[in-house]
């Protein structure tokens, strides 16, 4: 009896905790408004591209034919065997906002996205930079006078929302929810003056800020953590902001194969380790409270536990992230379809265990 008692006070515990997360989450989305748009000065769009001759095309159409004053966009060709090249230096002669820096080689010891950045960075006429991937495209022509807009005497880092494109198939489906719920957290958590992450498919940060932090030193051989360990180092609630919303995020292009996506979040989440010791700890809780309030549920039904109270406080969590969720959308500006959650948040736990336990003891992980 006394293990039963046990269990289910653990339980109703863990659903309180989860509750509270869920609540200032909601709060933070519900209270949230963007800046206003305005012309915040020159910027200098950045962004590293290896082998991408595919993508370059419309994405270089996209940014050039942002609706900004003063602006201009740095493509960095890192060591592409593709045709990129060629194509990059062709488009700069048609376009004199386009400036290309070529990688021919890395230095050892160095990650190779770090070090596309670090020389990006450095060939950058402007003070204000904004980041995005090379299969990623801007939600609007207004996406850079938006993330520009964040800008302000006193903020340095300026967080975004990028999503991923929709497509058929649960792996898609389940790739949508897993942005959706990183994006619920990070994006709440800097909202409420705690930012601890971002993602370098949409994020900005001031040049001045990155030479006077000297970069990423420190950090500069690990594979990933180049746009959330910068974040997490760097952000705090005087110098972040947030900016999302329709015409402020990016869209990205998903993996295709459950491998491929492990992967992608293997390197991810190998990053975490190098967090501070707050963000381990707020992020922690939350991820160990979710896995453990879904085990003891199911464990607790298994055992015949008081039925009713497990099942309605399960529900009233589940309720609660509904909601959440919904109100994460509308500010966001995406379309996502809620009616599977309790399926993907099932699998979220099964996929989170897996990948959350390969990456603490994964000592090497692969830039993929």
């Amino acid at each position: 009896m006394a293990l039963d008692i046990f269990l289910l006070i653990l339980f109703l515990v863990v659903i309180g905790i989860q509750l509270i997360y869920l609540t200032r989450f909601n709060l933070a989305f519900r209270n949230y408004e963007p800046p206003v748009l305005k012309n915040a000065g020159p910027v200098s769009i950045l962004v590293c591209s290896q082998n991408q001759s595919k993508n370059l095309p419309k994405l270089l159409a996209s940014l050039l034919g942002q609706e900004y004053a003063t602006f201009e966009v740095i493509i960095v060709n890192d060591r592409s065997t593709d045709d990129s090249r060629e194509l990059l230096e062709q488009e700069s002669k048609k376009n004199d906002k386009l400036r290309v820096v070529n990688i021919d080689r890395l230095p050892d010891h160095v990650d190779g996205k770090k070090y596309a950045l670090t020389l990006g960075i450095k060939a950058a006429q402007f003070d204000k930079i904004v980041l995005t991937d090379a299969d990623c495209l801007p939600g609007s022509s207004h996406w850079l006078g938006h993330m520009a807009s964040g800008f302000d005497d006193t903020t340095r880092i300026v967080l975004g929302y990028s999503g991923y494109e929709k497509q058929k198939g649960l792996l898609n489906y389940f790739i949508r929810f897993e942005t959706l719920w990183t994006a619920l957290q990070y994006i709440s958590l800097a909202i409420s003056g705690a930012p601890h992450m971002g993602v370098g498919r949409n994020l900005a940060y001031s040049k001045a800020l990155f030479l006077q932090v000297k970069g990423f030193n420190g950090y500069q051989d690990v594979t990933g953590g180049d746009d959330d360990l910068f974040v997490n180092r760097n952000a705090d609630k005087n110098n972040t902001k947030v900016v999302i919303g329709p015409g402020a995020n990016t869209c990205s292009q998903p993996k295709r194969s459950w491998t491929a996506f492990y992967r992608q979040k293997l390197r991810h989440l190998s990053v975490g380790k190098h967090y501070s010791l707050g963000s381990k700890v707020i992020l922690g809780l939350f991820s160990i409270t979710h896995i453990l309030g879904w085990v003891l549920f199911v464990l607790l039904l298994i055992l015949g536990i008081e039925p009713i109270i497990v099942i309605a406080s399960f529900l009233t969590r589940t309720l609660m992230l509904h909601l959440t969720l919904m109100m994460a959308c509308k500010k966001l500006g995406e379309k996502f379809e809620l009616w599977g959650l309790q399926i993907l948040d099932c699998i979220f736990v099964l996929y989170y265990s897996l990948v959350g336990i390969s990456a603490l003891v994964t000592k090497k992980v692969k830039w993929i």
